[in-house]
């Protein structure tokens, strides 16, 4: 049984290491050697690296922060096919990548690279979504999508989304593990966006393209 929780940990470890790879920072710092986190409303994500650095990199760091996701789950793949057999019970790998998503997660929004800050985890969720069931992943990039075309609100999509997440892990009928991480997660990402709601309520939240006015930017931390 040690072993096994060794193997456990040491996989949740890597998971929130992945996820504190501080993307948007980095592109910052290479790009115009800014604290992105100085800029816009603060995040590292890439909405708000669309806002301070444009669209070519908002799409890189858009990319890689859905990849650490997909990282994370890979991570626990990779380690049922290099166990022998019966090393791990099969019964746990559901846990294992709920578990290992949400360090990932967490890794994203609580960078130990950046002192513990970082982004919203919005498109880290989408990644463990996409390797953990990709029809749920697609159906809640639907949901952003749509709610995008209608409000061109990132942030409001954004939580539809996490809000979908959970409906729809249980129309497909996930696993236990699944749907747990679906509200944990879903939760989480609309926590992060505490101050984009106050902002929306205030009626001042931009759309795409519009600028932030920094005085209206509420810290998340």
């Amino acid at each position: 049984m040690a072993t096994e929780l060794t193997l456990c940990g040491l996989l949740l470890l890597a998971a929130y290491f992945i996820g504190s790879i501080p993307t948007g920072y980095t592109a910052g710092k290479l790009l115009k050697g800014i604290d992105i986190r100085d800029e816009g409303s603060g995040s590292i994500g890439a909405t708000n690296v669309l806002r301070t650095l444009g669209k070519v990199p908002a799409a890189i760091v858009l990319l890689v922060d859905t990849l650490k996701g997909v990282a994370a789950i890979a991570l626990v793949n990779a380690l049922y096919a290099w166990v022998t057999p019966n090393t791990l019970p099969n019964s746990w790998q559901p846990w294992l990548a709920a578990a290992a998503g949400l360090m990932a997660i967490f890794g994203h929004s609580r960078s130990i690279w950046l002192n513990f800050s970082g982004g919203k985890s919005v498109a880290t969720s989408l990644g463990v979504l996409l390797a953990m069931y990709w029809p749920v992943g697609l159906g809640t990039m639907g949901v952003f999508a749509i709610c995008l075309a209608i409000s061109r609100i990132v942030s409001l999509s954004s939580m539809a989304g996490a809000i979908a997440v959970a409906i729809l892990m249980i129309i497909f009928q996930q696993p236990l593990p699944y749907e747990l991480f679906a509200a944990a997660a879903g939760f989480y990402v609309i926590w992060r966006h505490r101050s984009n709601i106050q902002r929306l309520l205030a009626g001042t939240e931009p759309q795409i393209g519009q600028p932030l006015v920094q005085s209206e930017v509420i810290s998340n931390e």
